[in-house]
């Protein structure tokens, strides 16, 4: 089913509910918890799940992807250090709701799908007139979007194997990658600053589940 695009007095309260819980988990980013709470998360969901759509989790998108924890987006949104007219490249859009995020905290978001039912859909996309400023490409994560380099900031929304070096590349001196790296269950939540050398500054976080990044595109 459809979502139905109807943001009601409730869903608000809801949303108000979950902004004060990422608060409460330790969220200090009111950019960011801003931007979540103008952002109707049910849109980018099945009508199925609109009454538990303001849960703090995980929920499938099909395509055996995910639409990420609220948590976990305000937690990668806020080590990114968004600042509106950045460029961000977004590696797995998804469901579109990390992309939106930073499109509503002003950045010049340009996001890349390797799954093709998944990218389809974004011709649907609710909000295409209101963030012009989002761009969606199909495509492989490792490789980026080298056309629009370089860019200030790329996060990356699955479990990358290791550091992908021609995102390396396409991150500007001074830029900031977000990402959480390793196979297996868990994976470090990494904060990579691009040197004056081109190597890299890194700051580990917590730990977190994600789905893996892979390689190539799925059509």
């Amino acid at each position: 089913m459809k979502p139905k695009f109807e943001d009601t007095y409730q869903h608000k309260g809801l949303r108000r509910q979950l902004i004060q819980l990422l608060r409460e988990k330790g969220i200090t980013d009111e950019a960011v918890l801003e931007a979540m709470n103008n952002i109707p998360r049910h849109f980018f969901l099945d009508s199925a799940f609109d009454k538990i759509a303001y849960e703090d989790r995980a929920f499938p998108i099909g395509e055996g992807q995910t639409i990420s924890q609220p948590y976990t987006v305000a937690y990668q949104t806020q080590l990114l250090k968004v600042k509106k007219l950045e460029k961000v490249l977004e590696i797995g859009t998804g469901s579109m709701y990390q992309s939106t995020v930073l499109a509503e905290m002003g950045a010049k978001v340009y996001t890349i799908e390797r799954q093709k039912k998944l990218y389809d859909q974004h011709s649907a996309y609710v909000f295409k007139m209101k963030y012009p400023n989002l761009k969606f490409f199909f495509g492989d994560g490792f490789e980026g979007l080298p056309a629009f380099q370089p860019y200030d900031k790329i996060l990356i929304t699955a479990a990358a194997p290791f550091i992908p070096p021609k995102l390396v590349q396409q991150l500007k001196v001074g830029g900031i990658m977000v990402l959480p790296v390793d196979e297996g269950e868990n994976q470090r939540m990494l904060r990579l600053t691009k040197q004056e050398d081109g190597s890299l500054h890194e700051e580990a976080f917590e730990e977190f589940s994600f789905v893996p990044m892979l390689t190539g595109k799925n059509r």
